[in-house]
């Protein structure tokens, strides 16, 4: 495990969901942390995490080239985490660019770059577009840099495992869009353990799958979340020609169920391909969804800590 000790890493997106762990891990391995952000205030909470001028907070928003040069500059390392569902192209692929370039400008040591699985600049979806794009950006501005692909990322604050979990909660009957897509869910932990990995030289100009233990469908993941609050909803799988419609017809819709981009992304197994390189290659023991959900899924439960689930 190489040492950070007095490193100056600046991690773009460090306030966000994955963003949270990596600075944490940062900091008790001794890095000085710079989190940039659009708002800096949203990240503040990550403060009290590390001692005394041990983190820094700049303001910088990736679309900006100029803005995240001076939000790196004397950076020993760069993260960049920055995703987003709107403004894709401008986020995810310029935005990666322009991470890369000034990376490279500034002569750090190295780069970490934060893709998806379904990276692919032929797809479909914007997203996966976007996502395609901008890994070719980082590799033609930063060629050593690592690129990380995460499947569907679950923790205590993610918006996937909570959000069908608050559905089945609420709902005595749950459809199920795209019931056969499959995934292949990755701890938020892991994947912040692989990207502080993924800054040694054994990683350099790699691309790295990151998945969990259990390859599950959407129909199985759901099933999953229910047993696991002790709920018993009525799963209902939508035919994918209804759902196609439903993405076409409503989704540009505030509140739809889902977008025409995101049923584009459920056509494509979000899985480790089994030719790529790993967690494991990273030393890294993928956590299961049964390991630590329960932490976290029981403010879903009936009586919350006091019920009591069948057996699983």
């Amino acid at each position: 495990m190489q040492t950070l000790d007095g490193q100056l890493i600046t991690v773009f997106g460090g306030g966000g969901f994955i963003g949270r762990y990596v600075v944490q891990r940062l900091l008790a391995r001794g890095a000085r942390v710079r989190v940039a952000e659009r708002e800096p205030r949203k990240a503040l909470f990550l403060k009290p995490l590390g001692g005394l001028g041990q983190t820094q907070f700049v303001a910088a928003d990736v679309r900006d080239a100029a803005n995240v040069a001076r939000a790196l500059q004397g950076s020993d390392a760069v993260i960049n985490l920055v995703g987003s569902f709107d403004d894709m192209a401008a986020v995810q692929a310029d935005g990666a660019g322009h991470v890369a370039a000034a990376a490279a400008a500034a002569g750090v040591s190295a780069l970490v770059h934060i893709s998806a699985i379904g990276a692919d600049s032929a797809s479909e979806s914007k997203y996966g577009r976007s996502k395609g794009d901008g890994e070719a950006a980082v590799r033609t501005a930063f060629p050593q840099a690592a690129i990380a692909r995460p499947s569907i990322v679950f923790g205590r604050e993610d918006q996937f495992i909570n959000r069908f979990a608050g559905m089945i909660r609420m709902a005595p009957v749950v459809p199920v869009i795209a019931p056969a897509a499959k995934f292949q869910p990755v701890y938020v932990g892991d994947v912040a353990d692989a990207v502080l990995a993924a800054l040694g030289d054994a990683a350099a100009g790699r691309i790295f799958e990151l998945g969990g233990p259990q390859v599950l469908t959407m129909l199985e993941l759901q099933r999953w979340i229910a047993d696991a609050t002790g709920r018993s909803p009525l799963f209902v799988e939508i035919p994918d020609v209804v759902g196609s419609a439903l993405a076409s017809g409503l989704g540009w819709a505030p509140g739809a169920p889902i977008t025409k981009d995101q049923w584009l992304m459920l056509q494509r197994d979000n899985i480790v391909a089994p030719d790529a390189a790993s967690l494991a290659d990273l030393g890294i023991v993928p956590t299961s969804l049964a390991a630590v959900a329960d932490g976290w899924l029981v403010q879903y439960r009936r009586h919350g800590r006091f019920a009591e689930l069948t057996a699983r």
